[in-house]
């Protein structure tokens, strides 16, 4: 398999997004995972071109999201991720690239919890099954979309995954404790984002 670049990326995101400030928010975001997942690289042994496709592609389905007025749809927001499953797969990208987008939520979701929160997704595991996989959830935990955009400590993030479950937050705290916290520090300064 031929992993894309980070400019091929950049060029899908920029034919996908709906307006200016859609590409600028998802792109950047996709951009600063990538960025925080590349400091557990050495520790994490993993492919760290597929871990960099990844991060760059995880949230390209949040397009599908944008009306023609380029409002979100925050309602269904879960659903990004599955809509850019088939919208990879729509382009012919290949299912490892594509399961980067379905299976980075949270700290991943079972047929369970889909089915216990009647979440709008097709019923199924939506949970990592590589290494690759769980470093791009991983390290998207450390950085949200929302506006303004901000950075996340893992004291931060812990207690919202905590209202999904223990068995979430302890899924969470075993990632902390492989991976470490990332530093940022440097990703805040240069991006403007606070960190909370």
């Amino acid at each position: 398999m031929q992993v894309p670049t980070d400019d091929e990326i950049r060029a899908l995101h920029e034919r996908l997004a709906p307006t200016r400030e859609a590409f600028e928010a998802v792109h950047t975001h996709c951009v600063v995972v990538c960025r925080i997942a590349e400091q557990f690289l050495p520790r994490a042994g993993v492919d760290a071109a597929l871990v960099r496709a990844g991060c760059l592609l995880h949230d390209i389905g949040v397009y599908r999201l944008y009306d023609e007025t380029g409002t979100l749809d925050h309602a269904t927001y879960l659903r990004h991720g599955v809509l850019g499953h088939e919208l990879l797969g729509e382009l012919g990208f290949p299912e490892v690239l594509r399961r980067f987008c379905s299976h980075h939520t949270g700290t991943g979701l079972t047929r369970e919890d889909v089915a216990a929160r009647s979440l709008p997704i097709p019923p199924g595991d939506y949970l990592a099954d590589t290494a690759e996989e769980e470093l791009v959830m991983y390290a998207d935990k450390f950085h949200s979309k929302k506006s303004p955009p901000v950075f996340l400590t893992a004291g931060t993030y812990l207690p919202s995954v905590r209202r999904f479950g223990e068995d979430k937050a302890a899924r969470f705290a075993d990632m902390v404790r492989r991976y470490g916290e990332p530093d940022l520090s440097a990703l805040s300064a240069a991006y403007g984002h606070a960190i909370v």
